[in-house]
């Protein structure tokens, strides 16, 4: 009975230990740690036909820094990251004539975000608990 006891505390120890350690990865060195691309838009997947430029992704750079792309345009602005509360500002953006609505959903979606949900594999982009987009790491060629 002693030894179940013990080994009863110590798998409990180990269990503390493995849990805590998965809480001491910091969001933003997971955000920063990847370009995210866009897999998902209000809840739906997502059209090439929306996005005929290429789907748009993120990019969360040192010091606040944010660049990303809008399925048509480039942008360049900051965020900030306070424990899972999130704030975008896609900043100065590019120009072009962009055929659809899908650039305008995805910044609209974009000026929403108020916190997020992250690991390694995956970014989710919140308003509250709903979700507006999520973001999968980008894959280098």
């Amino acid at each position: 009975m002693k030894a179940f006891k013990t080994l009863s505390y110590g798998l409990i120890f180990f269990l503390l230990v493995c849990c805590g350690s998965s809480k001491s990865i910091h969001p933003l060195k997971l955000l920063t740690s990847n370009s995210w691309t866009l897999s998902s838009l209000m809840g739906r997947g997502l059209d090439i036909n929306q996005f005929p430029g290429g789907f748009p992704s993120l990019a969360f750079l040192t010091e606040g820094k944010l660049s990303g792309f809008s399925g048509c345009n480039n942008f360049s602005g900051s965020f900030l990251l306070e424990s899972t509360g999130l704030e975008l500002d896609p900043g100065a953006m590019t120009k072009k004539m962009c055929p659809g609505l899908g650039e305008q959903d995805f910044i609209t979606a974009l000026n929403k975000v108020g916190n997020l949900k992250i690991s390694k594999e995956k970014l989710i982009l919140l308003d509250g608990s709903t979700e507006l987009m999520s973001f999968v790491p980008k894959k280098t060629n």
